[in-house]
């Protein structure tokens, strides 16, 4: 028996129940995709048009995902003629709705502690953080200092940054000091540094993560992320099924921004996949090779970042496409007794205003070969999923959580 966790980063089902605290209520990621596609609306950038069409999602019982969240199946996500795995969908009981505090309760140890945010004023970090970065980094000073859209803000102020290298910094709702540098001007390892600088100086504020995001290009309208991102996070505060799992000498395989997001703690193997296809190579490379008793995780990070930060639903909707389109060769390589949850760690709707995450439920699919049709409800915590892959590989019980085929 293996076990395999795939999250897609943002994908939300509809506004959890304490949403209106985080002023999302309402939010709802593929429902309301589902919505934009069925209504024909006009893709201004260029992108895919017509129903949303997920086969593979919907059979495995997306759509009954849905309707547990919000009372109503969005359309064209019918499972038609059954579901063939169980589905169910999840609160977050997390302080925040980032990815980090996401990631952890999936795992088993939800964020019950308060994160650290910067205001939401102009400048927005403190003076003497500021100062003290550009001291020990031998930076000129920074530009941004505010809350910002990350492509929007570069398009402003990358010009000037490539003419006095001051790297933009900014942060948004999450806990998040963000290092946007040219990777070539700047430099990839020089910004490398100043983040890990500043992971040093914002430890005491409790801020989740600094971010290095590099970008390319010679003006506004050219500048483009590349896949050289990197997340210097701090470690979980409590056990996870991976830290389980390592204990118990288990092959633990983590593909795309997992390592990052646990500050590479028990995190195993560590596969960066950079966009969604390369992620899902590298899953079925390492499907292929994982032993019995094994815990492969992957995290799915373009729905968020290219299309949900960007409020793009249809090229969401493409992206979603491509990637059901691919879930039978996962499930070609499949052994008996593997069990694979597929999940979201957050909503990021992109018909919602702003460019932050929503605090929304997420879907629970659980699918195999010998993996029945059962509804798994609506669970309190993500933390069930952690709970679920700890015993199905025959670990010890995680400290937070109830297995999936509990009632909760």
């Amino acid at each position: 028996m293996r076990a395999f966790l795939l999250v897609l980063d943002s994908l939300g089902v509809g506004s959890a129940p304490d949403a209106a605290r985080f002023g999302d209520a309402g939010a709802d990621t593929l429902g309301h995709i589902a919505e934009h596609c069925a209504a024909g609306r006009a893709d201004v950038r260029g992108g895919r048009c017509g129903p949303l069409a997920l086969p593979n999602l919907a059979a495995l019982g997306i759509g009954r995902a849905c309707e547990l969240a919000t009372g109503r199946i969005p359309p064209g996500l019918e499972p038609g003629n059954g579901m063939r795995g169980g589905a169910g969908c999840a609160a977050e009981v997390s302080t925040g709705k980032d990815s980090q505090s996401g990631h952890w309760e999936i795992a088993g140890a939800p964020v019950t502690f308060e994160w650290g945010y910067f205001p939401a004023t102009s400048p927005c970090f403190p003076p003497d953080i500021v100062a003290e970065l550009c001291r020990r980094a031998d930076l000129p000073g920074i530009l941004g200092n505010c809350h910002a859209s990350g492509t929007a803000i570069v398009d402003a102020l990358g010009e000037r940054h490539l003419r006095t290298l001051e790297p933009i910094c900014y942060t948004s709702a999450d806990s998040v000091f963000q290092i946007a540098a040219h990777e070539h001007a700047f430099g990839l390892q020089r910004l490398y540094r100043t983040c890990e600088i500043a992971r040093e100086l914002l430890d005491p504020l409790r801020i989740g993560r600094v971010i290095a995001r590099p970008f390319v290009g010679r003006g506004a309208g050219d500048f483009e992320r590349t896949a050289n991102r990197r997340d210097y996070g701090v470690p979980p505060h409590d056990t996870t099924v991976l830290r389980l799992a390592i204990r118990a000498r288990r092959q633990v395989v983590s593909v795309g921004k997992i390592g990052d997001l646990f500050c590479h703690e028990s995190t195993g193997l560590e596969i960066k996949g950079g966009a969604n296809a390369a992620v899902f190579d590298a899953l079925l490379r390492a499907a292929e090779r994982l032993d019995a008793g094994g815990l492969l995780c992957a995290n799915f990070v373009d729905f968020d970042t290219l299309h949900g930060h960007r409020r793009d639903p249809a090229g969401y909707a493409a992206a979603l496409e491509a990637f059901d389109a691919r879930l039978p060769e996962l499930e070609a390589l499949l052994r008996p007794g593997d069990l694979v949850i597929l999940t979201g760690d957050h909503g990021c709707d992109p018909t919602w205003r702003g460019t932050d995450h929503t605090r929304e439920f997420v879907p629970i699919l659980a699918f195999g070969p010998q993996q029945p049709s059962r509804d798994l409800g609506r669970r309190a915590s993500f933390a069930d999923i952690g709970a679920t892959l700890a015993a199905h590989l025959d670990l010890p019980p995680t400290p937070h959580g109830l297995p999936l085929w509990r009632v909760p």
